[in-house]
Parts: structure tokens; C-alpha cells; sequence
């Protein structure tokens, strides 16, 4: 029995991965306890496994009293201990159906004990797992012959999961419960990125390159900043490696989910420029208190720039930490002539000579000047009609009458032609209604 017992224990180590210390331990204890429920005494009774003679022993210290009666020197009677083996064999059914109990019981939390400590060592590491169910709330994992849960909220959105489907997943969190460790793990997390990084690309294993942010919005795209250690070793090119063949592997493990490797710099400017890719940017402007930025992008780059939905300056931000506010060349030259134009406006409406604004702000005013004076006058038809309160079509019948090429409602007029036309509406017979019937009478 000795020999089926230690090879027992040692195919339970191999299969469940419980170390041999834990499994004697949970042997010794069983045996004890049926030891003392079969004889019903409350001696000391041990046991000794030695599994390299393969011998199992259970000794047992039975007290024995002086026959004298002869006491110690604080009046107690002398007691001798003596050590017996005890005989396997006499065990009864009861007791080996104790010890069988108390074995499973310490082996099943002999195993639990094992997974919990090997799996809180794991948190924050990327594992390989096999789906072995699904349900509305979760997919349900198997991880080295250990279940583990993917919640709903930590899937990527549209990822299907089928029974079978082996997919490496990121560890978040182990719980230690009353039965089996509870397994957190997730398919979102940027550290899922970072890892497989590190699992397909060797320079950044070793260290040469170094990952510097991950910036994701699950199963739409990632940016990743790298920094190289080493002059001689291209971050960028490392990650990307030969034809693409390594950044692929990680986009067909994320299923398709692109990725950006931006080259990450000291020089906040080059920075967000690199962020921004694949877009072109022309100009970077940084407030460092604030921690924001204006990028200016070349009209025909804006739309890049700011990605669908502006998901890629949002990845940017998030990657570098920024704040960024991106403008097109024209809007940011629109917005630099504003001022200008409205102190030129302003002396316009004030009867100010226009000379004396362009002498004290300078060329930028004489520019704004020359580049729209005129437009910055006209007015559009509907926008007159609703000042006289007529209708459009009879303001655009009077307005051909005189000769102004106007054709509908969103045609426009100088202030010298609306002007015009309030004077004749307004300054003589009042309202449209009231010069036709005037003209009705003068017909009479």
C-alpha cells in the first residue's frame, strides 16, 4: 500500500500541479484525524511519508504513568511517553472512509491554494486561453486547466467567440473565493496591445526598444508611441518588421484592429506631429501650462488629421497626454484677419477715417482691407426683405426694375443698392402694400 500511495500522490502532483508538500501535509492531517476517531484517543499521533524509500508511517506517543506513582517537583505525576507504529491494516471501514473525505477535502483546497498563488503572480501578463462557453454575460475561459471569465464589457465589440477558438487574453484580476479563484481577464485593455508586442517583437523583450504609450479604442484602431535605446535599431521599423510581417501578427490576433507605431520624441512638437500620423500637419503651437496645443493642417489633410468621428486627434490626445485643437490653414487665417476686419468695420460704421485705424494697426489691417472691403458690405435679399418686411419675390421684382442683377433669395446687394431701396419704400409711401394702392389711386 505504501508504494500505491506515494505513486497516488505523485500522479496527482504531475496532473493537478499541486506541490508534493501540500499533498503530504493534506495526507498526514487525514490520517491523524481518522486515527483518533477509530481508536478514540487524544494522544499525539503523527505520520511520516517518505517518498524517495516510498514508506508511509504512522507513529503514535502514548502517555504511561510511574507505577510508583512518584511525582515531579510541582506535585505531578511522572508520565513516560512511548512511541508504537501503528498497523495500517487495523484501520475499519469508518475510519478509512474518514481519512478518503478529509484527503479530498485537503486536496481540493491544496489545488485551489496552488492556482490562486500561481495566477495573483499573473495579473497584468497575457494568456492563452480556449472558449469553452458563452452566454449573454460572458464568454467562459480555460486557462492551463483553470476557468476563467471575460465579461461582457471587457470584449471587443463585434469579436465573435466559438467554442474552441483559442485567444490570448490580458489578466486584470484574481480573487481568492470560498470555491475555485475567480479570473478576471479582458480584451480591451492597451496592456493587451503592449504585451503582444512584447511577444512578437524581440527588441522590445530585450528592451532595445521601449514602448512608451498605447492609446486604443477597441477593435477600430491603436496607436502605439516607441522610443529606441539604441542609435543604431529603427523603433519604428523593429515593430513593423520585414513586409509588416510582425505588427500583422498582432492585428490578426485583435481581428483586424489597425494600429499606428508613432515615433515617440522629447520635443513635445515633434511629438504631436508624430501622433497625428498619418497626417501631414504644417504648424504646432503649445501652451505648456495648459497642456494643450493648436495644430494646423493643410486643408487638404484636416479631414485625416481628425480621423472618422475625430478618432484619430482623440488617440493623439490620449496617447501624449495633450489637449489638441486642430484648424486648417484657411480657417486659422480666417481667424488670425478677424480682429482686423472688425476694428475696420467698426471704423466704417463710426464714420472714422479708415487711414488713421490702418496707421495704428498696421499692414495686417491694410491687408483685410484690400482683400474684402466690398464683400464685407453686402447684404443678401432675404435678410433685406426681413428688415422691410415684404416678400422676397416683389423685393427681387423691384430690385430688376432698377436695373440690380438679382435673380432670388440668396442673391446679394451692396449697402449703397439696399439703401436705395429703403428710401423708396420707406421714405416715401412706407410699406410695399401701401405704394401700390397709392399707385391704384393715382390710376383712378
Amino acid at each position: 500500500m505504501n508504494g500505491e500511495l506515494i505513486l497516488a500522490l505523485e500522479q496527482l502532483h504531475k496532473e493537478k500541479d499541486i506541490p508534493m508538500a501540500s499533498l503530504i501535509e493534506a495526507i498526514e492531517a487525514a490520517m491523524e484525524s481518522a486515527y483518533r476517531k477509530h481508536y478514540g484517543v487524544t494522544e499525539d499521533v503523527r505520520m511520516e511519508i517518505d517518498p524517495r524509500q516510498r514508506t508511509v508511517r504512522i507513529i503514535a506517543r502514548r502517555p504511561i504513568p510511574a507505577p510508583d506513582g512518584h511525582l515531579d517537583d510541582n506535585g505531578e505525576p511522572v508520565v513516560t511517553f512511548v512511541e508504537h507504529e501503528v498497523d495500517l491494516a487495523d484501520f475499519g471501514r469508518i475510519a478509512a472512509q474518514t481519512a478518503k473525505q478529509v484527503i479530498l477535502q485537503r486536496i481540493k483546497e491544496a489545488e485551489r491554494t496552488a492556482q490562486f498563488e500561481e495566477f495573483s503572480h499573473r495579473v497584468g501578463e497575457v494568456a492563452t486561453s480556449e472558449v469553452e462557453r458563452r452566454d449573454a454575460r460572458a464568454v467562459y475561459l480555460r486557462i492551463d486547466r483553470t476557468d476563467a471569465v471575460l465579461p461582457a464589457a471587457e470584449q471587443i465589440p463585434g469579436e465573435p467567440y466559438r467554442f474552441g477558438d483559442r485567444i490570448k487574453v490580458y489578466i486584470v484580476e484574481v480573487k481568492k473565493t470560498s470555491k475555485v479563484p475567480e479570473i478576471k481577464c479582458t480584451r480591451t485593455h492597451p496592456g493587451l496591445v503592449l504585451r503582444l508586442f512584447e511577444l512578437e517583437v524581440p527588441e522590445v523583450f530585450d528592451g532595445i526598444v521601449e514602448i512608451k504609450g498605447v492609446s486604443r479604442e477597441p477593435g477600430a484602431r491603436s496607436k502605439v508611441a516607441v522610443y529606441s535605446r539604441d542609435a543604431q535599431v529603427d523603433p519604428v521599423g523593429a515593430c513593423v518588421g520585414h513586409r509588416g510581417s510582425r505588427v500583422q501578427a498582432i492585428v490578426d490576433e485583435l481581428r483586424g484592429e489597425k494600429i499606428d507605431i508613432v515615433r515617440y520624441s522629447e520635443d513635445v512638437r515633434e511629438y504631436l506631429r508624430s501622433a497625428l500620423s498619418p497626417a501631414r500637419v504644417s504648424e504646432v503651437m503649445i501652451d505648456e501650462g495648459s497642456k494643450s496645443a493648436i495644430i494646423i493642417a493643410p486643408d487638404n489633410q484636416l479631414s485625416l488629421a481628425i480621423g472618422r468621428r475625430g478618432q484619430n486627434v482623440r488617440l493623439a490626445a490620449q496617447l501624449t497626454g495633450w489637449h489638441i485643437d486642430i484648424r486648417s490653414e484657411t480657417q486659422w487665417q480666417t481667424e488670425k484677419q478677424a480682429p482686423a476686419a472688425a476694428k475696420v468695420e467698426a471704423a466704417v460704421v463710426e464714420a472714422a477715417p479708415v487711414a488713421e485705424v490702418v496707421a495704428a494697426e498696421g499692414a495686417e489691417v491694410a491687408e483685410v482691407i484690400v482683400a474684402a472691403p466690398v464683400e464685407g458690405k453686402k447684404i443678401r435679399i432675404y435678410e433685406l426683405a426681413s428688415e422691410l418686411g415684404v416678400e422676397v419675390k416683389d423685393l427681387v421684382e423691384i430690385l430688376q426694375e432698377e436695373g440690380v442683377p438679382v435673380t432670388s433669395h440668396a442673391s446679394s446687394v451692396t449697402q449703397e443698392q439696399a439703401m436705395m431701396v429703403r428710401e423708396m419704400l420707406l421714405g416715401g409711401a412706407g410699406t410695399l402694400e401701401e405704394m401700390d394702392t397709392a399707385d391704384t389711386g393715382a390710376d383712378q
